[in-house]
């Protein structure tokens, strides 16, 4: 019976790092696919309005706020999520758009860029 136990916990413990393994591809697809809509025009176009350190950004806007010290202005990333999808109930003069309510940007699409900007 130990031995069976021993070897489930092994088992576990492999599945864990390669679920991990998965999870961390997934995350990098997310976050090349946040950096596409927030550079592409059609898309996001964050990059209009929002000043990022990523060395492929180019003629960033000064509008909105820099993209810096995300973790640390927003510890629940859920929150971050809210704010893109909807500024407006934080801030109703806002002149960012709500990307979410007015369907600019799909659900999909909002989580990447959530995942890509919260790296910096």
């Amino acid at each position: 019976m130990r031995k069976l136990i021993s070897a489930l916990a092994v088992a576990g413990v492999a599945l864990g790092v390669a679920g991990s393994a998965v999870a961390g591809s997934h995350n990098e697809a997310m976050i090349k696919e946040g950096q596409a809509v927030y550079h592409t025009k059609t898309r996001g176009n964050c990059i209009s309005c929002h000043n990022i350190q990523d060395p492929i950004a180019n003629q960033a806007g000064n509008q909105g706020p820099m993209i810096v010290a995300m973790k640390a202005r927003f510890p629940n990333k859920a929150d971050l999520r809210a704010q893109i999808w909807d500024p407006t109930v934080k801030n109703p003069l806002t002149i960012m758009p709500p990307f979410g309510r007015h369907d600019n940007l799909t659900e999909a699409e909002i989580d990447a860029v959530v995942e890509y900007i919260y790296q910096y």
